[in-house]
């Protein structure tokens, strides 16, 4: 018989130490626990003036508003948001342009973890002392990367590394699917770019296995990505799963 799981989880938005607004959207807004099925996810608005804010907002909102016990895939609801998206650009064409990322997760009480993925936010897995990136950022830069064509090392530093593959909001969307076993113990990351860009993974790894309690990490890993310059929004959210 397999046991029910437990999800604690804490999330955090900051505008960062640049930037005149925050575009970024993150779901949950607060911080709770939840022995049911849950969503989680953050969205990176892209457009600038062309209202970057709304984009990730409205995509985010219009994933998440159905039940998370409703019979509604991961993808289907990634595409939702793509379309609230595309019909609030068709009704003002002074959006034209915008856009966002978006990475959800929905959590099941048996442990199963479905990732649903659209541009260069991020989800990791922590396990133990082990540190997994489970998404794959849809960028230019990684295309080059995976293609052998860049080292590793120097796409940090590459001048198209913004550059998105793929994004919401800009016509018909292809939405990346993985399906995670969850274990007792686990820990689950999903941050906006605002944080990798500006923190390394070793030291992400380093703080979210620090052993501190949800709303503590989150706090913590925006902090450091302040530190170290802030340039862009930042938005996270930690899930750890336990055995109820």
């Amino acid at each position: 018989m397999v046991s029910a799981m437990r999800y604690v989880w804490a999330t955090a938005s900051h505008q960062g130490r640049v930037r005149g607004r925050n575009e970024d959207a993150v779901y949950p807004e607060s911080s709770g626990s939840s022995d049911h099925a849950i969503l989680v996810g953050v969205a990176d608005g892209m457009g600038g003036a062309i209202a970057g804010n709304v984009a990730s907002t409205t995509a985010l909102v219009a994933a998440t508003d159905e039940d998370p016990s409703a019979e509604i895939s991961i993808v289907e609801r990634v595409v939702r948001g793509n379309s609230q998206l595309l019909k609030k650009i068709a009704r003002n064409p002074d959006l034209r342009g915008m856009g966002t990322t978006m990475t959800l997760g929905l959590f099941q009480p048996d442990g199963t973890l479905e990732l649903g993925h659209v541009g260069d936010s991020r989800a990791y897995l922590v396990r133990s002392d082990d540190f997994e990136l489970l998404t794959t950022d849809h960028t230019v830069v990684a295309d080059l990367v995976a293609l052998g064509h860049l080292d590793p090392s120097d796409a940090q530093r590459h001048p198209q590394r913004h550059l998105l593959t793929r994004a919401l909001g800009l016509g018909p969307v292809v939405v990346d699917h993985e399906t995670v076993e969850l274990i007792d113990g686990d820990r689950v990351l999903f941050s906006s770019d605002g944080l990798t860009t500006m923190v390394s993974d070793d030291q992400i790894g380093e703080i979210v296995t620090a052993g501190n309690e949800v709303e503590p990490t989150v706090w913590a890993l925006v902090e450091a990505a302040n530190t170290a310059g802030g340039v862009d929004n930042i938005s996270v959210a930690v899930v750890d799963a336990h055995d109820s």
